[in-house]
């Protein structure tokens, strides 16, 4: 229209008005923005109330993205961060229970127990929380830059039954961090570490799957097909996140993320330098996935014995239904000559294996083995 007949006099309150008025007409045709806090809900439901009540949530001097401004307001402070972030992947972007459960390594009924407490918390109170100013919106930020970051790492590494990549949530997770990055209130040092991360990780999605759909692990990923610009804009980021002075787990994962995506071949991986960034990660964020990553970069840094030793020595009763725990497990006794061993664990991750390019993936790994040791 502006092409015809000229920009407005004020484009940004215009865009800000159409926007608003695309979150309301949203709301009258989608039921599930009603679902994310029941008080909420109810003034939705009148169309008395629907639009005064979006005018209220959509504050324009603050967050004028809606699905952003929404994951914000979910982020109540009567609720644990986990909480929090567990809402906001459930309400607002579309994971199943399931798919949450895995990402926190958690059982689906304690998903479940811990949504319905939340939902029963925001429903007696009776109203939210307004995130009016810029530091209600810090208050809000790490559960929020949470949810971003396993939105997208469920579409990198995806619990999908069918699908083993979900472009579409990688692609969301992208378009947040950048809508984060460039608010005053939110665009810190950890927010650009975050963005630099999800860009590292997002300039290899064209090569973990070939043309017939099936998975590539790293070593054997087309880097020539890696997203160049996306993968600039990661190392980019990553400069102007050194510029705060707190170091954080963003942090370090980008620069593990940036090993990787700057080394012109698997084996030309600084492996030495990738464990050392785990050992740090370890003392920043303690988890069995992290410390099951640090054992596989040592074994590519020090041999198939050592990553093996290292995974002995992890919590194998919380990576027990983790494909990647039996998986590696497999590949470095395959290293070592170890075939049976090799099989017996392959065939642990093939039953942990969270959808069919995964199972798929895991028996012509098998194939493959058998054939070569015959």
């Amino acid at each position: 229209m502006w092409k015809f007949e000229g920009p407005p006099e004020n484009p940004s309150g215009w865009l800000t008005t159409a926007a608003k008025n695309r979150a309301i007409d949203i709301i009258r045709r989608d039921n599930r923005f009603r679902e994310f806090a029941p008080d909420l809900a109810l003034q939705l439901k009148s169309e008395w109330s629907l639009v005064a009540t979006v005018q209220k949530v959509f504050l324009e001097s603050e967050i004028a993205d809606d699905q952003l401004r929404l994951m914000f307001l979910c982020c109540d402070p009567e609720l644990s961060e986990t909480s929090q972030v567990q809402l906001i992947l459930k309400t607002l972007g579309g994971l199943h229970v399931k798919e949450i459960a895995r990402a926190f390594l958690i059982s689906d009924s304690a998903v479940e127990r811990r949504l319905s407490r939340a939902r029963s918390r925001l429903k007696a109170r009776g109203e939210l929380i307004a995130v009016d100013d810029s530091e209600a919106i810090r208050k809000r930020l790490d559960a929020v830059r949470r949810a971003v970051y396993l939105i997208f790492n469920e579409g990198y590494h995806s619990t999908h039954p069918e699908r083993s990549v979900r472009q579409e949530l990688c692609d969301e997770a992208i378009r947040l961090g950048r809508l984060l990055v460039d608010h005053p209130a939110t665009g810190e040092p950890e927010t650009i570490a975050l963005l630099s991360l999800i860009c590292l990780h997002a300039a290899r999605l064209p090569s973990r799957t070939n043309d017939a759909g099936q998975l590539l692990p790293l070593a054997e990923q087309d880097r020539s097909r890696w997203n160049t610009k996306l993968g600039m804009e990661g190392f980019r980021l990553l400069d102007r996140a050194a510029s705060g002075e707190k170091l954080t787990a963003f942090h370090i994962e980008a620069a593990i993320a940036a090993c990787h995506t700057g080394a012109p071949t698997f084996e030309a991986t600084n492996w030495a330098l990738v464990t050392q960034q785990y050992d740090l990660l370890l003392r920043v964020r303690n988890s069995p996935v992290v410390a099951l990553n640090r054992a596989i970069a040592l074994g590519h840094a020090e041999g198939p014995q050592a990553g093996l030793d290292a995974i002995d020595e992890l919590p194998a009763d919380q990576l027990r239904d983790y494909p990647f725990f039996h998986a590696a497990r497999a590949q470095f006794h395959e290293r070592l000559g170890q075939l049976a061993e090799a099989l017996q664990h392959l065939d642990h991750a093939t039953s942990c294996a969270r959808n069919e390019p995964e199972i798929a993936y895991y028996a012509a790994l098998r194939e493959r083995w058998m054939a070569s040791g015959s």
